[in-house]
């Protein structure tokens, strides 16, 4: 192999060296790049410089790159470059609790490139949870119960958290499902099209209800699967340094960047791949 794999922990992640991605890659490193994403469902490169053209360039070795809807595009830019920024002022991050991206579109992202070009002297970590092991960690009754639902996933919890500068607590759910105005039906359980593993597919800041019931009647069930999905022993850390980049499945992981870095400018730019309907 012409690249590097060091494992992150044990249930996902892994760091890739000896790679350049600022150059172009050939076609045999980018399958065992490609490999190594579909093993470990997150994996992390150090010490990058890259433009912007070549952080899409690097998207398109893996995919058709999927524009932003128009509120996140900045004029003269990229449509397919979203910026996640941090200002020392600002109370919210982006990104600041468990979810897959774009889990409220029709087709969500299969995957998601994150690139770091400024960040805190101390924290702003992201962590990532294995959804493989989070659903084959289920009780068998558990599953034969989830196995055959749909779950409702929305925008409405972004929103609320937006207008009111405050992440909602449990209990808020319907409130926040006032503020929905785009919604998209997937399996509870997906299948990953490519490993054909299971995997859970619900996640707190996107996932509404539970197809066939109300959004209260659903808080149960959901909260359950939230709180088992993102145990400690199925995720990893990643710390994050100027030129780091990470690149993650979001048809089998979650993740949450950490808002541990009151006063300080955070900024990355990213770039995310279109997936296939769920299934």
């Amino acid at each position: 192999m012409s690249i590097g794999i060091n494992k992150a922990a044990n249930a996902i992640g892994a760091e890739i060296s000896g790679v350049d991605l600022s150059k172009p890659i050939e076609p045999q490193t980018v399958s065992e790049i490609r490999q190594a994403f579909l093993d470990h469902c997150v994996i992390f490169f150090r010490d990058q410089t890259l433009t912007d053209d070549d952080l899409m360039r690097v998207g398109r070795y893996f995919g058709e790159l999927q524009p932003l809807p128009p509120h996140r595009q900045f004029p003269g830019m990229y449509p397919e470059l979203l910026i996640v920024e941090k200002k020392p002022e600002d109370v919210i991050n982006f990104g600041w609790e468990w979810h897959s991206d774009t889990s409220h579109l029709p087709i969500p992202s299969l995957g998601s490139i994150l690139y770091a070009l400024e960040v805190p002297k101390k924290g702003g970590d992201t962590l990532f949870a294995n959804q493989y092991v989070a659903y084959e960690t289920l009780s068998e009754d558990i599953k034969e119960k989830i196995n055959p639902l749909n779950a409702i996933h929305a925008n409405g919890r972004i929103h609320n958290t937006l207008k009111n500068n405050r992440i909602p607590k449990r209990g808020e759910e319907v409130a926040s499902a006032g503020h929905s105005d785009a919604w998209s039906t997937h399996p509870v359980v997906r299948t990953h099209p490519e490993t054909k593993k299971k995997a859970l597919y619900v996640n707190l800041t996107h996932t509404e209800s539970i197809e066939g019931m109300s959004v209260a009647e659903s808080q149960d069930l959901l909260h359950f699967l939230y709180e088992h999905s993102t145990q400690d022993k199925f995720t990893c850390r990643f710390k994050w340094q100027k030129g780091s980049i990470a690149f993650w499945d979001n048809r089998c992981c979650q993740h949450a960047a950490l808002n541990d870095y009151p006063g300080e400018y955070r900024l990355m730019h990213r770039v995310q791949i279109k997936g296939t309907k769920p299934a």
